[in-house]
């Protein structure tokens, strides 16, 4: 079940950031006043409502996943770092959606065409990374490692660390 909400959250996730510039670039198309705040609430709803709970329950349970599977593994740090890009977009998008319906401002085509590709690409990277969970071989440190903390701590500590 945990499995299944962070698939959906994730799913849910990252098809609003992806589409979400497609509703930004109809704000130059948009007359008058009423239209334009139609698609101001449109577009508020979507980040409001469905992608930031979608954003929450992805995380979340992934987070929660990470401790029910103990996944420790070198691909699974990689796909946190494309994971913290969701996120970093996400915090973008928010900012965007802010600015974009102030008087006189548009959303360039050239800026669409970028966000929703390097979006798309870092959503493929986490399924790249999940469905392949390929072997990555690097050192890593011995206090990145599970228990590597507490080891590191108990080697400089004067007193014994139960």
């Amino acid at each position: 079940m945990l499995k299944f909400l962070h698939i959906a959250g994730i799913s849910i996730w990252a098809a609003g950031l992806i589409s979400l510039p497609s509703l930004y670039l109809q704000r130059a198309q948009v007359q008058g006043d009423s239209a334009l705040y139609r698609l101001q609430n449109i577009v508020r709803y979507a980040y409001v409502r469905i992608l930031s709970p979608a954003a929450f329950i992805a995380i979340s349970s992934g987070i929660a996943l990470i401790f029910l599977r103990e996944t420790f593994a070198p691909w699974f740090s990689l796909k946190l770092v494309f994971v913290a890009m969701m996120a970093l977009i996400h915090t973008l998008t928010g900012l965007v959606i802010i600015r974009l319906f102030n008087e006189g401002e548009i959303y360039p085509v050239w800026r669409f065409i970028t966000a929703t590709v390097v979006t798309s690409l870092i959503v493929l990277a986490v399924l790249v990374l999940v469905l392949s969970k390929p072997t990555i071989d690097v050192d890593v440190p011995e206090v990145f490692q599970p228990g590597g903390l507490r080891q590191w701590v108990q080697d400089l500590s004067p007193w014994a660390i139960p």
